[in-house]
């Protein structure tokens, strides 16, 4: 069980790199001020880890909320975990390599903490790992991962790739447990992390969860991500409220019983509100 007891916690990584349990998503957030100042507030708040991707469109502004953030918090960029992904149309070896370059360009940055494949497009995705590996042994990433990959295709992958990958993003909630998922990816030693970790706000009425979070005092919100947290699995909930980023990471001083938990896992019902990997039109 996850013992994590503060949003600075971290788990180390199969290559001995250590990263945020807790970080900040930025899916669907637009290029602007409120973005600029919610990566702001979420570093003021003790958030350490921040996630984006190209095709969220947004990097320039996540890149200079970080720059301001440096500014005004008497932190390095060192402690930061800063995590970009390629997109679709540049899984090729060349074309991924050249991504990398973008992203840090339009981030302002000199490197990434973690790279990953957005999505596994067939017939690409190996092409694209080739990249990340070079990538990695060339000191310009501190580590690789991939997104939205199923068990086949990470053991398609691990038939070829040098590397193993370090991290799994993937959707993950209490609709959608992904339990044979975490458990190969376990006995891998491939870290899980979750997207959309509160359905896009769809759990958050749930009756179960409810009483849950009033026996906890808590919200509903914070008994998802507490719950995360408890399978070990890192979470990078979307906000652009201050109060909501405070909100999200006030969630390590409780722990949820093994009876809660369960009741948790029981609403499981294999629900996606992203795309399926293995029928996604890319």
């Amino acid at each position: 069980m996850n013992t994590a007891q503060h949003v600075q916690d971290k788990i180390t990584l199969h290559n001995g790199v250590a990263m945020p349990w807790l970080g900040l998503g930025v899916f669907k957030v637009e290029e602007g001020s409120e973005l600029v100042d919610a990566v702001k507030s979420a570093v003021r708040h003790g958030y350490r880890s921040i996630d984006t991707a190209a095709i969220y469109a947004n990097e320039k502004s996540v890149g200079e909320g970080i720059r301001q953030a440096l500014l005004e918090n008497p932190i390095a960029r060192e402690e930061l975990f800063v995590t970009s992904k390629v997109w679709n149309a540049d899984l090729g070896y060349e074309a991924t390599l050249a991504a990398y370059e973008a992203s840090l360009q339009n981030l302002g940055l000199d490197y990434l903490d973690l790279y990953l494949i957005h999505w596994p497009v067939k017939g690409k995705y190996k092409e694209a790992w080739r990249a990340l590996e070079r990538l990695y042994r060339d000191g310009r990433v501190r580590a690789i991962g991939v997104s939205n990959f199923q068990i086949h295709h990470l053991e398609d992958l691990m038939q070829e790739a040098e590397i193993k990958p370090l991290i799994n993003q993937v959707e993950f909630h209490p609709r959608l447990t992904q339990q044979e998922l975490r458990r190969f990816c376990n006995e891998q030693g491939i870290q899980l992390e979750a997207w959309s970790p509160l359905m896009q706000g769809q759990l958050l009425d749930n009756p179960v969860i409810g009483e849950i979070a009033s026996n906890y005092g808590k919200s509903a919100a914070q008994i998802i991500l507490r719950w995360d947290l408890q399978h070990g699995v890192i979470t990078i909930p979307k906000s652009t409220k201050a109060q909501r980023i405070i909100e999200n990471a006030s969630v390590f001083d409780f722990q949820l019983s093994t009876e809660d938990m369960e009741r948790i896992d029981a609403l499981n019902r294999n629900e996606r509100v992203g795309p399926d990997p293995d029928n996604f039109d890319f």
